[in-house]
């Protein structure tokens, strides 16, 4: 990708890209460094910060920084967020699964919903999937052992 002349490292085309608050947290980060390494007397940075704090784009960030070595802003084009398929690669929860096959069987419902109990918490406690059939398995599990404590009573 071209550079942007006269704006340091930063991208062609982005100098006019209106900065965000975080940009600007960076820039004066890449201050606060220069200043401990020696680079900027005490008046460059504060002056610095100061137009950091009010410049509106790239391009006026990148002008700020641009003699500095941490000052690069080839970082700075704008980032698209990355979507992480890290949910795919978590386990689903096999006390979520039970809960609901418990459910689904006319055995004993009311465990459907005490192994749906155990799985939220186990979900919970490990970051693993499964909270739906969890919850599926509680809810059937409770709707039918009330019916059969319904039918039993008055049948």
């Amino acid at each position: 990708m071209p550079l942007e002349p006269g704006h340091g490292m930063l991208p062609s085309g982005h100098s006019h890209i209106r900065a965000s608050t975080a940009d600007r947290e960076r820039v004066i980060d890449v201050l606060k460094v220069a200043f401990a390494e020696g680079r900027l007397n005490q008046e460059e940075y504060a002056e610095r910060v100061g137009e950091t704090l009010s410049a509106r784009t790239y391009g006026d960030l990148a002008v700020l920084t641009e003699d500095l070595p941490a000052g690069q802003l080839a970082s700075m084009a704008p980032q698209l967020p990355v979507h992480s398929p890290a949910s795919e690669h978590r386990p689903v929860n096999r006390m979520a699964v039970a809960s609901l096959l418990i459910a689904l069987m006319p055995v004993i419902p009311v465990l459907a919903v005490f192994t749906g109990l155990i799985a939220h918490a186990q979900i919970q406690e490990r970051g693993e999937r499964g909270a739906g059939l969890a919850t599926a398995g509680i809810l059937i599990g409770g709707f039918v052992s009330l019916l059969f404590l319904f039918y039993g009573l008055h049948g």
